[in-house]
């Protein structure tokens, strides 16, 4: 394989093309996160069926999925930067589309299931192309930190989102708002512009083959490398035990506890609060504990946090736990992220990406369905028991592989 040395970077404060990206990042996320909540109240003031708002949302995830098959190619064969501008333009152009379209007498429902999807296909297109451009943008000893960094700012970004969201909403529309999102990508991109990301060697031969021949070269040395094979697996079953414990945690605040909505925004907001204390945090404990202890004891906090949850009989109590579950969940995300990130040849980075992302959430429906399931036929305790446990069990397996080695390579 064909390598470049890598050059010489300034420290994250003092790289401008690093701040320019994280301050894009933040953007991008929050305009993802305004879309989150205008979209559903669109679509509920314009036809109001919440079955037709949930067939639009899922006609944007299963676009996503399916561009995300392939997204991984297309980051590995053209410029990265081009591709990261060009992305958020297109979002811009198609959300821009949708006030102009409520501008109409009686705007038609249909183009928002051409214009939504689309734009969810470019946004998981993005999301792989910016996974990929920070390690062309920091040194290698430094991607841990500006992830957290990156993972810090997007967290209050998500938070933000949907409290403007509803705000601009309520005082002239969703419509409306979708088109502040528009603005958003806008402004994302012209960060962009200021982001210089270094020339990538490319070993002869490659980007020749077919699509599909490229996305298997990224899942071969996913499986094939012997920490990401095992971290893969793993973090595949964790997603399985946790994907649906927001719902369930609302359901145990609301249904249980007898919350009202105002409480569970605040629970949400401490939860919140966690990834961006874990994203900030996380870069001083892996250089303190290393990759194995770091990761496997952010499971094992996590599986305890989402026990405890069966033990809780207030609200302040759930806030705490869910505070403790975002912040051990952030961390070890960051922690997974960073080592792919690290270990991966250049070239194939997007590919691996894109790879990862489909194991990893190809299990995530089943196991929010089947533990949402579980929460109303036999009760939150039980519920939380068993994912509780089961992160523990992964946590438990853990040592058992090679991700429990402080250093991996």
């Amino acid at each position: 394989m064909t390598t470049l040395s890598e050059p010489a970077r300034p420290s994250l404060r003092r790289n401008r093309s690093f701040n320019a990206f994280w301050a894009a990042q933040i953007m991008s996320v929050l305009g993802d996160s305004f879309t989150t909540l205008a979209v559903p109240l669109l679509v509920l003031d314009a036809t109001g069926s919440v079955a037709t708002a949930g067939l639009l949302t899922g006609a944007m995830a299963t676009t996503a999925v399916l561009t995300g098959l392939f997204a991984g190619v297309l980051v590995d064969r053209v410029d990265r930067r081009r591709l990261l501008v060009g992305c958020d333009v297109v979002r811009m152009l198609l959300l821009a589309a949708v006030p102009v379209i409520w501008l109409l007498p009686e705007p038609p429902i249909w183009p928002l299931f051409v214009l939504l999807p689309a734009a969810s296909a470019v946004g998981i297109t993005f999301q792989v192309a910016a996974v990929t451009a920070v390690r062309g943008l920091v040194p290698t000893e430094e991607v841990t930190r500006a992830n957290g960094r990156i993972f810090a700012g997007t967290s209050l970004a998500a938070v933000a989102g949907p409290a403007a969201a509803g705000g601009i909403s309520g005082w002239v529309g969703p419509a409306w708002a979708i088109g502040v999102d528009a603005a958003t990508f806008g402004l994302s991109a012209l960060l962009l512009l200021l982001v210089r990301l270094p020339a990538r060697a490319t070993p002869a031969g490659e980007g020749t083959g077919r699509p599909w021949d490229e996305f298997l070269a990224g899942a071969r040395f996913l499986l094939r490398h012997p920490v990401l094979r095992s971290l893969t697996a793993l973090l595949t079953v964790f997603i399985l035990l946790t994907y649906g414990i927001d719902d369930v945690v609302i359901y145990h605040l609301r249904h249980d506890l007898g919350q009202p909505d105002g409480t569970i925004g605040l629970v949400l907001m401490a939860g919140a609060l966690g990834t961006v204390t874990g994203a900030l945090v996380v870069a001083r404990l892996r250089e303190r504990l290393g990759f194995g202890a770091c990761w496997i004891g952010s499971v094992v906090i996590t599986g305890a946090a989402v026990a405890g949850l069966a033990l809780t009989g207030q609200a302040v109590e759930v806030g705490a736990l869910i505070a403790v579950y975002f912040a051990s969940v952030s961390v070890g995300g960051i922690c997974s992220m960073s080592l792919r990130q690290q270990v991966t040849p250049e070239h194939l980075l997007g590919r691996v990406t894109s790879a990862f992302w489909t194991i990893h959430f190809s299990l995530g429906g089943l196991g929010a369905a089947a533990f949402t399931w579980l929460a109303e036929q036999h009760g939150t305790t039980l519920t939380f028991v068993l994912s509780g446990a089961g992160c523990l069990a992964v946590a438990l397996a853990g040592l058992a592989t090679p991700v429990r080695q402080a250093h991996p390579s």
